[in-house]
């Protein structure tokens, strides 16, 4: 089946086949277009997949995922809007995808780059067109705020953060196989939370513990030192080629990551990216390094406290909270470092 212009791997389409055995066909055509195509090239990684720190070695698109999230919310709602909020939610990410709020100084929401789906789809003659078609507005699916099935805050459950932990747990880190995927999954319903919002929950408490301990796994995973340093790394770069005139915003929307590091290493940035594209190992310390470059800040952390049965997982499991609570002590105090200087 060809989901998003190419054709995917079998076990992509397996997955996409447990988030909606029944692919809303009309999809596709907003799946083809230009603006969504761009995001085939950008990784979900936030660019760590390039390093040797990480063990991954899958690339998982931003369109993939993206595509999740849409199938995600048909599957729940079969609601035409509420779904294309979902395959539109990332429409305005660039390359190398929180990296980029990281250069913009917004590490802690890494929201920067959202405010410009609205444009992404304006600019878009034929997103535009198949609007018009279908009898859509586009105020009424250019926010995935608006529907909380599609996001909710933390550490509430939605589509959005179900699509990413099942993905990553699945092709990316290897936690999950398809068929726990298909189990988790296939427990799922709407249920009704403390703000009387409807928000996806479990129905077995097992597998809703299952769920929070390879989240909280997840959680550790984007926020340790290597991962830190490495998507601060990559935004200082990216900010040094573009105060020198090397690339410039659009480089970072209309270029694929492969083009843009290419373009690194034809820089004077060469020697340091190759240093931490085959480093096996971080370094950290409690104290300040001298003479290398380092990295010393706090991230947003992601986790999610799923509903059971209308209730939140840690109200009713200790091991659950146990997990959360480890989540967010999380100490991000240290200097994490490589043995090299970042050129000015």
């Amino acid at each position: 089946m060809c989901y998003n212009g190419q054709m995917e791997t079998a076990e992509t389409t397996d997955y996409y086949k447990i988030l909606s055995p029944d692919f809303p066909e009309w999809l596709d055509d907003y799946i083809r277009t230009r603006e969504l195509q761009t995001q085939k090239y950008i990784s979900m990684t936030c660019g760590t997949i390039y390093s040797n720190l990480f063990d991954s070695h899958v690339f998982y698109s931003s369109l993939d995922h993206s595509i999740g999230v849409a199938l995600i919310v048909w599957h729940f709602t079969h609601d035409k809007k509420q779904t294309l909020a979902g395959l539109f939610h990332d429409i305005s990410t660039p390359a190398f995808k929180h990296c980029v709020d990281f250069m913009n100084g917004d590490h802690l929401r890494q929201e920067s780059t959202e405010d410009l789906t609205t444009k992404f789809i304006k600019q878009s003659r034929d997103i535009i067109d198949l609007l018009e078609k279908n009898k859509i507005q586009i105020a009424e699916v250019d926010n995935y705020h608006l529907y909380p099935i599609a996001d909710n805050d933390t550490p509430r459950l939605s589509a959005d953060r179900l699509e990413y932990s099942l993905s990553n747990a699945l092709f990316t880190y290897n936690l999950l196989t398809l068929e726990e995927v298909k189990e988790i999954y296939k427990d799922l319903e709407i249920e009704t939370n403390e703000s009387g919002e409807p928000e996806l929950g479990f129905q077995t408490k097992s597998l809703a513990r299952k769920f929070v301990k390879i989240t909280s796994k997840l959680s550790n995973i984007y926020i340790e030192d290597k991962t830190r340093f490495s998507m601060q790394f990559i935004a200082d770069i990216l900010k040094k080629l573009k105060d020198a005139g090397e690339i410039n915003t659009e480089t970072l929307y209309h270029k694929k990551e492969s083009d843009i590091i290419k373009i690194i290493e034809n820089s004077k940035y060469k020697t340091v990216w190759n240093a931490w594209r085959n480093a096996k190992k971080i370094n950290v310390s409690k104290e300040k390094p001298k003479n290398v470059y380092y990295v010393h800040q706090k991230t947003k952390i992601r986790y999610i406290d799923p509903l059971c049965n209308g209730q939140r997982m840690s109200k009713i499991c200790q091991i659950a909270q146990k997990s959360i609570n480890k989540n967010l002590s999380y100490d991000m105090d240290n200097y994490v470092y490589l043995d090299f200087k970042l050129e000015k």
